[in-house]
């Protein structure tokens, strides 16, 4: 399970005194808590994989507000908590590879880009990140 692992980092951060690593798991042990709390019963991958998804989306807006105000220290931050949050990610498939799974599961050009992503979801949930499959089915429709 991804929480015993985030655990087992967060321990290891607190002894190596490592206050970036320390704050990111300690804030993503938190999520995962939170959401097993909710759920009243233990997390299954697909789920803990969508709450790391949903930490490294708010790390990327923090990025790029630290960008767009030319802030080199928070830049920097911002770049090593996404380092550390995508480690606890599957392997990610490219923009082409997710291409030929959504044409295997029948994402065609004309498709309207609503039911084109209700097929592309579920297909691609912990597989790459919202953006990329966006990215992908947008140029299959076309």
């Amino acid at each position: 399970m991804l929480k015993t692992t985030v655990f087992e980092q967060l321990k290891q951060a607190m002894r190596d005194k490592d206050v970036l690593s320390k704050g990111v798991l300690t804030l993503l042990k938190s999520a995962l808590d939170l959401a097993e709390k909710e759920k009243g019963a233990s997390l299954t991958e697909d789920e803990e994989v969508s709450i790391v998804n949903r930490e490294i989306k708010q790390t990327n807006q923090a990025l790029e507000g630290a960008q767009k105000a030319a802030r080199q220290d928070l830049i920097e931050k911002e770049e090593a908590k996404l380092m550390l949050l995508k480690t606890f990610l599957p392997k990610q498939l490219s923009e082409d590879e997710v291409k030929v799974l959504l044409t295997e599961a029948g994402i065609t050009t004309g498709m309207n880009m609503g039911d084109a992503m209700k097929i592309a979801k579920p297909l691609l949930a912990s597989k790459t990140d919202g953006a990329t499959m966006s990215k992908a089915v947008k140029s299959l429709i076309q």
